[in-house]
């Protein structure tokens, strides 16, 4: 780095330092002082200097500005490490990094202040963001377009974080927004290396700061490989063999990919018993799944949930009977569900959601706000008579229930 062509710079030296006196005119005050720096800029040495350097110089960065008194970082380096911190201002020097100014001591010359030429360029040597381009990125990061609106939350929460991190979450949006629209489903794994190409490159905060928002499994993301829980009087074919349900005693899982095998099944249901509570699922599965076929639904139905239970119904068509807890949530997983069998030509029926079972558990709870709000939206579209009767007396009466109270007949 060559210095300015107005200011009176010596002629480099062997270390290719130069110097510049500053006893000029009258002012006593600056007698005595003067400024070095390096002319050769070679900032990739500071990757050959020693660690203990490298560590040195990193605390340096993580703080202040590009001008230092150089007093306080020697304060900062600690008595241990006051050698280090002599050895790494020679090399600073040396490298064309900085540029010192130092007073005359009797006759030693002593350091004052010590000012980076290029910080943010300086921190990206020793691993540190760059700042100026941290800011340029989040500028353009704010302009992306997304395709998915069930992102809106997570990107507003952006403005409110360091932009470092608002920089690393964004990037997980952008994967999140193309997972959602190509439709995939995988594990937590399988998202992270998706997003990040390293099976472990997202953090436990990053997965919790994206729960508090959104269902994972709602979105194809399941903490392990999903499964479609079940029982059914059913023989599955698949190209390799037969996979007979019919000696379950209980339930049993079936994975995405074992059921997208299926080219055929042997054995008949009366019905499909869809329940939201896996408690009362794996009751009325153990006491009905050799007639009926008996499906746990975890919640609001990913989107492999459907898929699988729709290729099941290919195989095995059959009415549904839907029973989800007796609250505002509950009438939106049984509408939901009802729509995997109406795509399908089949009937579906609410089962154990009516007023009057719900009237009758032994305990109910009160509704809150977002049960109200819920309760008024269901209220504006057609509804099943039995689910506007049970939204109705849910508004009516302020309380809501849960599906694990409900006796549901053999």
């Amino acid at each position: 780095m060559s210095p300015r062509s107005d200011t009176a710079w010596s002629a480099p030296d062997t270390d290719g330092i130069v110097t510049c006196t500053l006893d000029v005119g009258a002012v006593s005050t600056l007698r005595g002082r003067r400024k070095r720096r390096g002319c050769n800029a070679r900032p990739g040495d500071v990757a050959l200097w020693p660690a203990p350097w490298r560590d040195l110089l990193k605390e340096w960065l993580k703080q202040g500005g590009a001008r230092r008194k150089w007093p306080k970082l020697l304060l900062d380096a600690g008595s241990r490490r006051v050698h280090e911190a002599w050895q790494l201002l020679d090399a600073l020097l040396k490298a064309g990094l900085i540029e010192v100014e130092e007073h005359r001591d009797n006759t030693r010359w002593q350091p004052l202040w010590l000012e980076f030429l290029n910080l943010e360029a300086a921190r990206e040597l020793v691993g540190l963001a760059n700042r100026e381009k941290v800011r340029q990125l989040r500028e353009e990061q704010e302009g992306t377009d997304f395709q998915n609106p069930i992102l809106s939350s997570l990107l507003k929460s952006l403005e409110k974080m360091p932009a470092e991190r608002a920089i690393r979450r964004h990037g997980i949006l952008v994967a999140l927004d193309q997972w959602i629209s190509g439709g995939y489903n995988g594990t937590r794994r399988d998202f992270a290396l998706f997003a990040r190409g390293d099976t472990k490159g997202i953090s436990s905060a990053e997965w919790s700061w994206i729960e508090a928002v959104l269902s994972l499994e709602n979105i194809g993301i399941s903490q392990h490989t999903p499964a479609i829980w079940l029982r059914a009087p059913l023989a599955l074919r698949t190209s390799n063999g037969m996979l007979d349900l019919r000696c379950v005693p209980d339930c049993i899982a079936l994975t995405p990919e074992t059921i997208d095998h299926l080219v055929a099944c042997e054995g008949r249901i009366v019905n499909w018993c869809i329940l939201e509570n896996r408690t009362v699922f794996e009751r009325v599965a153990r006491h009905r799944g050799a007639v009926d076929g008996v499906v746990w639904v975890p919640g609001f139905a990913p989107s492999w949930w459907k898929h699988g239970v729709g290729r099941l119904l290919s195989l095995s068509p059959a009415p549904a009977l839907v029973a989800c807890d007796p609250d505002p949530a509950g009438i939106e997983i049984a509408l939901d569900v009802g729509r995997v069998w109406a795509e399908k030509g089949l009937n579906w029926a609410p089962w154990g959601m009516d007023a009057g079972t719900l009237y009758t558990l032994p305990k109910r709870k009160a509704l809150n706000e977002d049960d109200t709000s819920r309760l008024s939206r269901l209220m504006s579209q057609p509804l099943p008579v039995m689910l506007r009767e049970l939204a109705s007396w849910m508004l009516h009466n302020g309380e809501k229930g849960e599906q694990e109270g409900i006796s549901f007949p053999d």
